[in-house]
């Protein structure tokens, strides 16, 4: 009876792995599309550069306020953020309810499949601004 507990226990955790990874995984071509709605701001890839918002090359793991030579909000930079799905997803829907103070005026993006796209868009590019 032990073995079939531990089984099923292995079983829920594997096909819960691997249902979180599907939900999260975002389509990164659709995910390039939704960052069309950023350009105007922000820059990713190997020629990025800070513009009126910081370039956005190697977010994932990153700290929010740590793009060296942009100014960020003092809000931003004690957010205490590290970028990771989650907390990307969060601040894009509302970034002024994730951070009050941000000075990104963008109002966000309401679409969970959105959200979940642009963060597969970005998580692929590196510090450097090429893809992994």
């Amino acid at each position: 009876m032990k073995s079939v507990s531990v089984l099923t226990l292995a079983m829920s955790v594997a096909f819960t792995a691997l249902a979180g990874s599907a939900l999260a995984a975002g389509d990164p071509a659709a995910g390039e599309k939704v960052f069309n709605k950023c350009k105007a701001c922000h820059q990713v890839g190997e020629t990025a550069k800070n513009a009126v918002a910081p370039e956005l090359n190697g977010i994932s793991g990153r700290k929010a306020g740590a793009v060296e030579g942009y100014n960020y909000s003092d809000a931003l930079k004690g957010s205490g953020i590290t970028w990771d799905e989650a907390s990307f997803k969060e601040f894009v829907k509302n970034p002024k309810a994730k951070v009050a103070g941000t000075k990104m005026v963008f109002p966000g993006l309401a679409s969970e499949k959105d959200q979940e796209d642009i963060w597969a868009y970005l998580a692929q590019f590196g510090a450097d601004g090429k893809k992994k």
